[in-house]
């Protein structure tokens, strides 16, 4: 289904998938501000701080409670770049991954000007979000990816020893391309990932993680999503410690009762697959959103990217209605993360009302430039 399927969506339908996107984006964005504050400490250094339960509501960060890091951010430019290569498919040129390099070079910007530039007219209004200038720790491996406009490719990639977990925190979006062939979710989020993290573990966890979004977002379980994630990995070069990373997530569920020891064993080093998988336990141990949050922040790994993933997860898997509405209360941009996310379902449901070959809603091409 979906406007990239050419099929018909009936109002139920519409509204299931409005609150997956809304869920997979606010969801994250909840992780990742849950998890900003307690990022880099150990969980001695979270006990000392917030108690012996740990971190178990927003706390401050960034000067506020509720504040996001660059993997919200980098997140919402990837919702920008997908609507944007719909938009731009009726000029004739089809190719997602430069829509998205060109969505991550703006989001690059932001990280050096001081605010927006209203002469550079093909921004689109995600990029004149004022909010969004701020520099959130993001990773030298960002920075240097989109440090010129070079775009990296899975042949040529950027950083090619990268396997840090921001290329697969920023990949949730693809998964919510449900009209979209499975494979062809994973060849994206593969192909995009290698524009800044070109390690082979890294853009196929990227790919995994997309791919058990999709799922979700298709209304699977989350078991049954990792097993597509199986799947689909096991004819791709490389996919073994993606694989073993999923498998030792999905064991680590039979082996008693969930805790931050366990969740810190499965983040490791901090690699890409080895936060994929900590996202997948958690979310699938999770009693509900604010356990599963709370379990995936307090260990003593990358506590925000932990965090953002499993809120994807979580999200996509729940909808909108079952995250904690306290915490989205305070939640940093939560008015343009809600204008996005229902922007993205009504293109994607919607697309050829707004646009055409023909013709074009005039609000839509200046809100999604065709450029």
């Amino acid at each position: 289904m979906g406007a990239t399927a050419g099929a018909v969506w009936g109002r139920t339908e519409q509204q299931d998938y409005r609150s997956r996107v809304r869920g997979t984006l606010l969801g994250l964005a909840v992780g990742d501000a849950l998890g900003a504050p307690v990022d880099g400490l150990g969980i001695d250094g979270i006990r000392e701080e917030y108690g012996a339960e740990g971190l178990v509501d927003l706390a401050p960060a960034y000067g506020r409670r509720g504040a996001v890091t660059h993997l919200t951010q980098l997140t919402l430019f990837s919702v920008d770049g997908l609507i944007r290569a719909q938009v731009r498919r009726d000029t004739g040129a089809w190719h997602p991954p430069t829509d998205l390099h060109r969505a991550y070079l703006r989001w690059a910007a932001t990280q050096r000007d001081w605010g927006p530039d209203l002469r550079r007219k093909d921004d689109g209004w995600l990029a004149r979000e004022e909010w969004l200038y701020a520099r959130r720790d993001p990773s030298k491996a960002l920075l240097l990816g989109l440090a010129d406009a070079t775009m990296g490719t899975p042949e040529a990639p950027k950083n090619p020893g990268e396997l840090g977990p921001e290329a697969a925190a920023r990949s949730a979006p693809f998964g919510l391309l449900v009209g979209w062939e499975p494979q062809l979710v994973v060849q994206l989020a593969v192909e995009c990932a290698a524009q800044t993290h070109g390690h082979p573990t890294a853009y196929l966890a990227a790919g995994a993680y997309a791919v058990i979004v999709h799922a979700l977002a298709l209304g699977e379980s989350l078991d049954g999503a990792v097993q597509r994630g199986f799947a689909l990995l096991a004819a791709r070069p490389g996919h073994q410690p993606v694989s073993d990373a999923l498998q030792h997530a999905l064991g680590a569920v039979r082996q008693g009762l969930p805790g931050p020891e366990r969740v810190a064993e499965l983040c490791a080093a901090g690699t890409a697959e080895s936060l994929v998988g900590a996202a997948v336990y958690c979310a699938l141990v999770a009693a509900d959103v604010r356990h599963g949050l709370t379990l995936a922040v307090n260990h003593d790994g990358p506590s925000a990217a932990t965090g953002a993933l499993t809120g994807a997860l979580l999200g996509a898997l729940h909808g909108e209605t079952a995250l904690p509405p306290a915490w989205l209360a305070e939640l940093e941009g939560r008015p343009t993360i809600l204008e996005l996310a229902d922007d993205f379902a009504m293109e994607m449901t919607q697309g050829p009302a707004l646009h055409s070959p023909a013709g074009a809603s005039p609000g839509w091409l200046a809100r999604y430039p065709r450029a």
